[in-house]
């Protein structure tokens, strides 16, 4: 579910202990790592190893260039066996779920399916009413950039009882359905007026999942791998439903539960059911297939111009970056604009980018899901994008977003 945690990602880094418990064109491979890369790479790779000693597990990475790909890595996949993290790893991606639900939406809309401006009660009549809410004035590019006003599950006393802190071992074998989880989040009233303000909501895609299924009569997870995952062959890439179990290889997912104030025990959070995230942080995946996805998406393998072009018109968020249709932009410290998504949920944190031509990308996955974002995060995209990597203590504002199901 997401990219920004369940009281927003911690300041407080605290030390592992061992407390751990246990119809589309296909895009062809890139050629294998060129000579020189892992001098190319050199500061992706000290950004990696920056965040093991920032006390994360581990983290594995892969960048995509022209001139091949360069994987690195730093930690433990399991800090019990000292098993090493590999770019191989399958991994929960969170909200970069979020990117694959938009662009089906906007294929929608190149087919005459919808409209961005069609009202949510139009498509999904009388699930969003009462507590102040008017459907009719919510559009879905307002569920699709934030804009909407509808409330976030994540940030609501029943998502904190269920599924944050000692609720998460009583109830992540749950099922959830799509109403249900919705419920929970307009059970309180809107943020704001639709199109007055931005806030990042995961309700906002659980929405948007619901209106793929009744436009298409087919759940969303199933429109998206036959719209992107099997054009673009991406053998990699799941969305498990109520399956709790990742495929192998995988890592441990170290977990602080997101409790307010915690301490240094963590916890193995590997397994869940993904029905409570759905289509804001189902998907599981590894950094070789989502550098694949996001190149296709850049390169407008999956999109018409007019669609992609209204995907990457950003509104202004607040905080260090701007937020399109399902999709995050940053401009680095270098003037280089990067576009892609992060992901955090339960013991995965994971970050996807590349430059509008589609052709540099970078996907990494942390093992672990308290780390804050300051330079230690950030720094993965400086170091691939800029070549150089954050020195200073400088904090960057938190993510409002983060729950674990999200950005």
């Amino acid at each position: 579910m997401s990219q920004h945690v369940s009281k927003v990602l911690r300041a407080t880094l605290v030390a592992l202990t061992a407390t751990a418990v246990a119809g589309t064109a296909v895009v062809p491979a890139v050629a294998a790592t060129a000579p020189g890369a892992d001098k190319a790479h050199a500061a992706t790779q000290e950004a990696l190893n920056g965040l093991v000693a920032a006390d994360m597990p581990g983290v594995a990475a892969e960048a995509r260039t022209p001139k091949g790909t360069w994987s690195g890595s730093a930690g433990y996949a399991d800090t019990a066996t000292k098993r090493k993290r590999t770019a191989a790893d399958h991994f929960r991606a969170g909200s970069i779920t979020k990117s694959f639900v938009a662009t089906v939406l906007l294929q929608l809309e190149a087919e005459g399916k919808l409209s961005l401006d069609d009202s949510l009660e139009s498509r999904l009549p009388g699930v969003v009413k009462g507590n102040g809410y008017d459907a009719g004035k919510i559009t879905i590019r307002q569920l699709l950039n934030h804009t909407s006003g509808v409330h976030d599950m994540v940030y609501t006393p029943e998502w904190d009882k269920e599924m944050n802190g000692p609720g998460f071992f009583e109830h992540r074998y749950d099922i959830k359905t799509p109403e249900q989880i919705v419920a929970m989040g307009i059970k309180y009233g809107p943020d704001f007026e639709p199109g007055k303000g931005w806030r990042y909501s995961n309700t906002n895609f659980v929405l948007g999942g619901m209106i793929i299924e009744k436009v298409t009569g087919k759940p969303y997870a199933r429109e998206v791998e036959r719209r992107i995952v099997k054009p673009l062959g991406l053998k990699e890439t799941t969305f498990p439903g109520t399956d709790p179990k990742l495929p192998a290889p995988h890592p441990v997912g170290y977990s602080k539960l997101y409790v307010p104030n915690p301490g240094p025990e963590i916890h193995d959070a590997t397994e869940y059911r993904p029905s409570w995230s759905g289509a804001t942080g189902e998907v599981v995946s590894t950094s070789g297939d989502l550098n694949r996805f996001y190149s296709a998406l850049l390169q407008g393998k999956l999109l018409p111009k007019k669609q992609l072009d209204a995907m990457l018109t950003t509104v202004e968020t607040g905080e260090h970056y701007t937020y399109g249709l399902g999709i995050i932009s940053r401009k680095l410290s270098c003037g280089v604009q990067v576009y892609g998504h992060d992901g955090v949920v339960w013991g995965s944190l994971s970050g996807s980018a590349g430059t509008r031509d589609g052709k540099h990308m970078l996907t990494f996955n942390i093992n672990g899901d308290w780390l804050n974002e300051s330079p230690p995060f950030e720094n993965m995209f400086e170091g691939e994008f800029c070549g150089a990597i954050a020195k200073s203590e400088k904090k960057l504002a938190p993510r409002a977003e983060l729950g674990p199901v999200n950005h």
